[in-house]
């Protein structure tokens, strides 16, 4: 009877042992959450009157996140470089634009995404020039081949290769001669030489023929001839009509044209 009454006491005292311990963690345990949730508060208090400490935060947990993705791939990643991209999605521009993009991307090799923003380019450049703009673009197939880094024996650069020594003070606007192998830049600076050519002699051809220099030659090499071919071609494509395989006769005299805008382009086939 002794030994079952000491086992008894022994039990009973575990179990008092045992209910303390576990009464202990509990207290230990909901204060530790307490005092969690409590950091936690403290913490969002502070990063939203402290906006600094968040930037910071994130400027660092960023930067541990690019260390780890170089690490494992070699490559710095740079998000913001789709911004720099000169490209659009043809489908999303008017159909006279995609049409041309299109055309011009098939018969150059060159990716329709580029091609595209260029079109666009291409007839603000024109609105703002009032200047046909597949007569911008025909320059640019004839010079480059819409190759935004092409350059000739004498120094012209980009797509509508302009010399930058020459148009220094345009070329200034957007940052000096570097911006001549930006291709939007050196389409929007080309279509102002254009511009002033073309109004300086009074017609397309006399521009044409000012534009590449030779104004006071008696030729151009037949270069306003291809150039007023690949217009014709690019306003035909342009208009939904297959491209004429040579440029109609009468071109050859035609006049300057006449003010358009982007959604009324220059009929080419009733030029005089």
């Amino acid at each position: 009877m002794k030994l079952i009454a000491l086992l008894l006491s022994i039990a009973r005292a575990v179990k008092a042992f045992a209910g303390d311990v576990a009464e202990g963690f509990s207290r230990v345990t909901r204060s530790s959450v307490a005092l969690i949730g409590l950091a936690v508060a403290i913490g969002v208090a502070a990063l939203v009157f402290q906006p600094q400490w968040r930037y910071e935060g994130e400027a660092r947990l960023t930067a541990w996140l690019t260390a780890r993705k170089v690490a494992a791939q070699g490559i710095v990643p740079e998000p913001g470089a789709i911004e720099r991209a000169t490209a659009a999605n043809p489908d999303t521009l008017p159909p006279e634009q995609a049409n041309v993009a299109l055309w011009i991307a098939r018969k150059y090799r060159v990716a329709p995404e580029p091609l595209a923003a260029l079109v666009a380019e291409a007839y603000e450049a024109g609105h703002i020039n009032q200047i046909d703009p597949t007569l911008i673009l025909a320059v640019m197939a004839v010079e480059s081949g819409f190759n935004p880094f092409a350059q000739s024996s004498v120094g012209a650069q980009g797509l509508m290769q302009i010399m930058p020594a020459v148009h220094s003070e345009k070329y200034a606007l957007f940052g000096g001669p570097y911006a001549a192998f930006d291709p939007k830049t050196n389409l929007r600076v080309g279509a102002r030489v254009l511009k002033e050519c073309i109004e300086r002699t009074g017609s397309v051809q006399g521009g044409l023929k000012y534009y590449v220099g030779a104004a006071n030659l008696p030729g151009d090499g037949n270069y306003t001839n291809k150039v007023m071919a690949e217009y014709a071609r690019l306003y035909q494509v342009a208009n939904g009509a297959p491209a004429p395989t040579q440029p109609p006769p009468h071109l050859a005299d035609a006049p300057a044209p006449a003010p358009t805008d982007d959604k009324t382009p220059l009929n080419v086939a009733a030029l005089p």
